[in-house]
């Protein structure tokens, strides 16, 4: 879990009782152990939500105390691992059933994109759209850009935006996802293309942090500065 011990026994020394009411009224002691309490359970809820909240006080009550334990070290130490296999199996049935579900959904709009004037498609599967045509040079694989963009989902949900950050991005074409160094080379300098990026020419059945699930579909709006010299980067 992410809160510390410490943190766990000062939130159950202060708190008198599971069923407590505790009011902007009540003693400081009592709001301090409310408040530490609160926060702990709202930063950890997802690994409480499947705890016995009162064996757990009760556990942490008695260990606090100088009390005996019900359990031997050793089969604390098995039934917390039960536990952890028991929930790991579980994230992962969760995992492969969102990246199912998004799989079905991003074909099902990338078809129908497939069909929209101005939509054209690569044998990879990259589809892409161009907003602004460019006059400069084309990148290569090798080649450092400077580049602004935007990422979006397809429910329209921005994770990212070189724009919004007033900072463009500089990187190696062949070092981004696959969409992008194959989607860049078809760019000239000063250039604006939509890229429509299946699953798999983006983060694949893993996913990228909070925002990307596994198996997304990804919307980036993308515009060339410049191919910049190799030694500037």
């Amino acid at each position: 879990m992410k809160t510390s011990i410490t943190l766990l026994c000062l939130c159950m020394c202060t708190t008198a009782s599971f069923a407590k009411t505790v009011t902007n009224s009540s003693s400081l002691k009592e709001q301090v152990g409310y408040s530490f309490g609160y926060l702990m359970g709202r930063s950890n809820a997802d690994s409480f939500k499947d705890l016995d909240l009162e064996a757990f006080i009760l556990g942490l009550k008695t260990a606090t105390q100088g009390g005996k334990s019900a359990l031997t070290d050793e089969e604390m130490a098995r039934v917390l691992n039960q536990h952890k296999k028991q929930s790991e199996a579980k994230q992962l049935i969760e995992l492969k059933q969102k990246a199912e579900t998004n799989a079905k959904i991003g074909a099902e709009f990338l078809a129908a994109n497939a069909k929209k004037e101005g939509v054209q498609s690569t044998k990879s599967g990259l589809q892409y759209q161009i907003l602004k045509q460019g006059t400069g040079k084309s990148p290569k694989a090798n080649s450092v850009v400077k580049v602004n963009y935007e990422g979006r989902l397809i429910d329209g949900t921005v994770f990212d935006s070189s724009i919004a950050r007033n900072q463009p991005a500089e990187f190696q074409v062949s070092q981004v996802i696959q969409g992008w160094t194959e989607g860049l080379q078809l760019m000239k300098e000063g250039a604006k293309y939509r890229f429509f990026i299946p699953a798999q020419l983006g983060y694949g059945q893993i996913g990228s942090g909070d925002v990307i699930e596994p198996n997304s579909t990804l919307i980036f709006d993308v515009e060339l500065l410049e191919v910049l010299p190799k030694s500037s980067k």
